[in-house]
């Protein structure tokens, strides 16, 4: 019992002793008002977690252009031109053009009645490249001095851009050729998905004339 009533006297006296050690001498200062005690600090917490933003899914990448419009009739506002343009044959990709072992692709340029159509693709041979491509799918709108504009879209495939997933540029393209060039390049040639020049070229390619075979004079 005389062993208890020591132990509590003990503890009275080092609580009294702690008090007196924070308390500072004089007591509080004047016009100092204690501070309240606040059950949060440094704020309270917010009512909810900030939000994640989900990613946008990558199928179907589009360009920010017009939605499509039906196209009916080719206006030809310079026939030189579109003499020139119905004999494209070439696709040349920028972005592989100075690999070795790069081959141009194939396009085709066809007149349906009034209606111009073309379609095309590139498919990469360089070493390393092998499974990237792109292509153009549409309508031609106007053919004029120099230029050509397409209702339509052109598509790039590369592997490390977006995971293979193709990257499309939609609406109306314009492709502009310069004197005595015999190469279109699309003007909004920007691939929408990593910002890459991808200089795509439509090449005109001279046909092959054929020469008539002289007739053999029949011998007697």
């Amino acid at each position: 019992m005389n062993r208890l009533l020591v132990s509590i006297a003990l503890t009275i006296i080092l609580l009294a002793t702690e008090v007196l050690a924070q308390t500072p001498p004089g007591g509080p200062s004047a016009g100092q008002a204690p501070q309240p005690p606040s059950s949060y600090y440094p704020a309270p917490p917010p009512l909810q977690a900030p939000t994640v933003e989900q990613g946008v899914p990558t199928t179907g990448l589009s360009s920010p252009l017009p939605a499509a419009r039906k196209v009916e009739r080719t206006e030809i506002g310079a026939e030189t031109e579109a003499q020139l343009f119905i004999d494209a044959r070439k696709i040349v990709w920028g972005r592989y053009a100075k690999l070795k072992g790069a081959k141009p692709g194939g396009v085709t340029v066809t007149r349906q009645g009034n209606l111009w159509t073309i379609k095309g693709r590139i498919d990469s041979v360089a070493p390393g490249t092998e499974g990237d491509w792109a292509s153009i799918d549409g309508v031609v709108e106007r053919i004029s001095a120099g230029v050509v504009q397409i209702r339509g879209e052109v598509a790039f495939r590369v592997a490390k851009v977006e995971k293979g997933t193709p990257c499309k540029v939609v609406g109306t393209l314009t492709f502009r050729r310069a004197g005595k060039s015999q190469v279109w390049r699309l003007a909004e040639g920007d691939n929408p998905c990593d910002g890459t020049r991808e200089a795509f070229d439509l090449v005109y390619e001279k046909p092959i004339e054929k020469k008539p075979v002289p007739t053999q004079p029949k011998r007697g």
